[in-house]
């Protein structure tokens, strides 16, 4: 079988507490690292997330 063209991936948040969103990514249309602002709830305030792995 082929290998699926989406991954999944970590979106690790900057203000440092922890939280993260999983989410896919197809690292043949989108080569560098992603960066998104969403919210995290711990902070409660939007910050900027950014890609991680997942172990």
């Amino acid at each position: 079988m082929a290998k699926p063209t989406v991954v999944k991936i970590k979106l690790v948040s900057t203000a440092d507490t922890g939280y993260y969103y999983v989410t896919k990514k197809n690292p043949r249309t989108q080569t560098e690292k992603m960066t998104v602002r969403k919210y995290d709830p711990i902070a409660r305030k939007h910050v900027a997330f950014k890609e991680a792995r997942i172990k």
